[in-house]
């Protein structure tokens, strides 16, 4: 295992310093459904250029849901 990847980096650091005092728990909700929401959009953003950029489109989906993709990793 990567001793890394315990570490916080720098974004993480500072996160943990900007919620360093306890807040209401209905800010905190909020806060995490904003971040949850910001993240959701970036996901979408990288979708919609990897659906231009390799041609997917909603036949592929169903084409993918219908195929047999386990992997043996032994």
């Amino acid at each position: 295992m990567e001793q890394n990847a315990t570490r916080l980096n720098p974004q993480q650091q500072d996160m943990l310093r900007l919620f360093k005092t306890p807040m209401p728990e209905q800010d905190y909700n909020d806060i995490k459904r904003l971040v949850v929401e910001k993240l959701a959009k970036m996901i979408d953003v990288e979708m919609e250029h990897l659906e231009q950029e390799n041609g997917w489109n909603a036949d592929t989906y169903e084409q993918w849901g219908k195929e047999h993709m386990r992997v043996n990793n032994k």
